[in-house]
């Protein structure tokens, strides 16, 4: 299967040989929403969710989800991470995550901050499903990295 790193010439799944790669400064941002009613989305911003303060949980289930993306997705490199930032952003609907992860690797941060925005909104969903069990998450997807062979991309 041509073009897929992660097959090999007999189809079989495979973890990237990444050896002879050069160590660059690499970094990625990701993003997803959670859309939730003006109830459970007040209760948020009031600081009266029971289970406690939604944002500061997900925020910290976000880093240590980016820390552990490898355990988590099959094929994932390790990667001595060396940042990761996560934004929780209430607006109109619901709340925003945007993850920045960065790594000084050989291989980019991409999942990891994929990983990170989504442990972060499965976590608002955990901690507020008593008042909203119909939130709903989406749009999670990479807008941006910088670094590596490939060079630099963001989103249109």
């Amino acid at each position: 299967m041509a073009g897929l790193t992660h097959i090999d010439d007999d189809g079989a799944a495979h973890m990237v040989d990444v050896g002879d790669k050069a160590v660059t400064r690499r970094e990625a941002v990701a993003t997803g929403h959670i859309a939730m009613s003006d109830e459970a989305l007040g209760a948020i911003r009031a600081g009266a969710v029971k289970k406690g303060d939604v944002l500061a949980v997900a925020r910290v289930a976000g880093i240590m989800a980016a820390k552990r993306t490898s355990d988590l997705v099959p094929l994932c490199h390790p990667l001595p991470i060396t940042r990761v930032s996560l934004n929780l952003l209430p607006e109109n609907n619901g709340i925003t995550a945007v993850a920045t992860v960065a790594t000084d690797g050989k291989t980019g941060v991409e999942m990891e901050a994929l990983t990170a925005v989504s442990v972060a909104l499965l976590t608002v969903y955990d901690m507020a499903k008593a008042i909203d069990k119909a939130m709903t998450i989406n749009d999670i997807r990479v807008i941006e990295k910088r670094g590596g062979r490939s060079g630099d991309w963001r989103a249109a």
